[in-house]
């Protein structure tokens, strides 16, 4: 879409599959994040000449579930520690026009997660938003006339989120030590350039630091991250450690550098 002026409107037409394999996702009880999630991998490899989700809104709800399962296998993959190839049968049948290889996935892991969090952080922002979405529908059956904000010009550069946003806090385990360059190294060299800064509890006497904070660069890499669970476990050179969501707290409470 470079280089040409569109409307939020506009593109809200251009992902109608994606809006609709969310829609089923979501329907058939996957989690939301995971969903949305799932749909940012199928758009990615829609624009990678692999149009599985281009057959979504014909599949009946046991191969939207089959897809969805064989989408989050490829999510998870991407998380794990060493090389996995995720089986996914459905989304290669579905592909006769493209070539998928499970094996791209486990060996290009910082293609695909950098190729999925410019999807959550760009179209995703109108794909995901069901206002959007619902203000659309009203739209096309005559409800409303042309609302400013369908009408609005879109804009393809991510939106600015607060560190906060962006943030997970870090737990370790104790007799288990981990220095802050290892986590950013780990990071580094699975999914690229995606960490800001990581951040250690202060602490006095060579203690060890029991919990941390990692920012990453967008906050796609925190959904991607997390997946939808409260809390995931990251092993690094066999210690672990334990990511969830930042929630910040007042600044005379913090105690990390």
């Amino acid at each position: 879409m470079a280089g040409q002026m569109f409307t939020v409107r506009d593109v809200l037409y251009m992902y109608t599959d994606a809006r609709t394999a969310y829609d089923r996702f979501v329907g058939i009880g996957s989690n939301p994040e995971q969903a949305r999630n799932a749909v940012a991998l199928l758009v990615w490899l829609d624009q990678c000449n692999v149009p599985a989700i281009q057959h979504l809104p014909g599949l009946s709800p046991t191969a939207v579930s089959l897809v969805a399962a064989e989408a989050n296998s490829v999510l998870d993959c991407l998380r794990r520690p060493e090389p996995v190839v995720p089986a996914i049968p459905l989304i290669s049948a579905l592909c006769q026009d493209g070539d998928v290889d499970p094996r791209f996935f486990a060996f290009h892991q910082d293609l695909v997660v950098r190729g999925v969090a410019d999807i959550l952080d760009g179209v995703g922002s109108l794909i995901f938003d069901d206002h959007l979405n619902k203000m659309l529908r009203r739209y096309q059956t005559g409800l409303v006339g042309n609302p400013p904000e369908l009408m609005a010009t879109y804009s393809c550069l991510p939106v600015a989120v607060p560190e906060d946003c962006r943030s997970m806090f870090i737990t370790f385990s104790r007799g288990a030590p981990i220095d802050r360059e290892e986590i950013f190294d780990y990071f580094r060299q699975k999914w690229g350039d995606c960490v800001v800064r990581v951040l250690m509890e202060k602490t006095a006497g060579g203690s060890q630091p029991m919990y941390g904070r990692i920012i990453f660069r967008s906050e796609a890499f925190v959904q991607l991250v997390l997946n939808g669970e409260r809390l995931v476990k990251v092993t690094i050179r066999h210690r672990q450690i334990w990511l969830r969501k930042y929630v910040p707290r007042p600044a005379a409470t913090e105690n990390q550098n």
